[in-house]
């Protein structure tokens, strides 16, 4: 702000308890792994933010594609973000959607909610047993294990191939959040399931080392 509108703003703040400052450079939005995103009415979670050639993207599920092509990060704002490729149902479930500011501030962090967040440093395969933790915007931060790996599911929009199954709980507005470990690897988008976070359920994820393969991405 500057000019007749910054005058206009000290004019009318002089003599109250109010601090007015001037941020140097250009502001812009971001956001972080679990945060919602949304499209055409619908929300879905930020999976990972992610690099690509062209600058930093998002990755979240591939279903929630259907919902539009341009994503903000608030309830009827601004799109920030474009879809440039989308994979569902069939081989995965995941999405990338590019930042259409290529000076985007996109950190590789997962939001886990508190002001607290988790730094992802790599993409890693899941492996059976294994302890995880999902992110999302609607449930918050769960956790959970690894039981299976190259999952099949039926979904009732078509068959999908190659996911991971755990027992972290997940509801509807999660799909496309972050699935990772406490070592800082990126290991899932959540895509689907049974049940819920109050009786517990069944989970699939898209594993993240397969979808940046796909995308020609990379965490960080």
């Amino acid at each position: 702000m500057q000019g007749a509108k910054w005058d206009s703003l000290l004019a009318a703040t002089r003599g109250k308890a109010v601090r007015v400052e001037r941020t140097p450079g250009v502001l812009s939005l971001f956001a972080e792994g679990g945060d919602a995103i949304f499209a055409g009415g619908a929300r879905c979670s930020l999976g990972f933010n992610v690099t690509t050639n062209s600058g930093p993207g998002i990755l979240t599920a591939g279903h929630c594609a259907a919902a539009g092509r341009r994503w903000s990060l608030t309830q009827g704002g601004r799109p920030v973000a474009t879809l440039k490729r989308s994979t569902f149902p069939g081989n995965g479930d995941f999405a990338l959607l590019t930042y259409d500011n290529a000076a985007t501030n996109a950190p590789s962090v997962v939001d886990t909610g508190g002001g607290r967040t988790v730094a992802i440093a790599r993409a890693a395969a899941a492996q059976v047993g294994r302890q995880v933790s999902r992110m999302g915007s609607t449930t918050g931060l769960h956790s959970g294990r690894v039981t299976a790996l190259n999952a099949t599911v039926n979904y009732p929009e078509g068959r999908v191939t190659g996911l991971i199954q755990t027992t972290v709980c997940a509801e509807p507005g999660d799909s496309g959040g972050s699935l990772f470990s406490g070592d800082g690897s990126a290991i899932g988008i959540t895509s689907g399931g049974s049940g819920n976070c109050r009786t517990g359920g069944v989970t699939f994820f898209q594993p993240v080392t397969t979808a940046l393969a796909a995308v020609s991405a990379r965490i960080g």
